[in-house]
């Protein structure tokens, strides 16, 4: 009787972590997808940045400098 008991237990144990194992996977793929789209965002926005800094500095290059600003007469 306890040969079997101890069998009993070990088989739900066994069953329990089998479960536990595929919640486990399944919780890994779903975070792996998750990684997936925000480096998929992350890149986007980098992009996005470098574009934007391309636009800026290109206005900066577009402004007068102090040397091709018209003088002010002296009173």
């Amino acid at each position: 009787m306890a040969n079997s008991d101890t069998i009993d237990q070990i088989a739900e144990r066994v069953d329990h972590l089998l479960l536990r194992h595929e919640e486990l996977l399944m919780t890994n793929a779903l975070l792996t997808r998750q990684v997936q789209a925000l480096s998929l965002e992350r890149d986007q926005l980098k992009s996005r940045l470098a574009a934007a800094r391309a636009r800026v500095d290109a206005l900066i290059e577009r402004l007068p400098t102090a040397a091709t600003l018209p003088q002010k007469a002296s009173a």
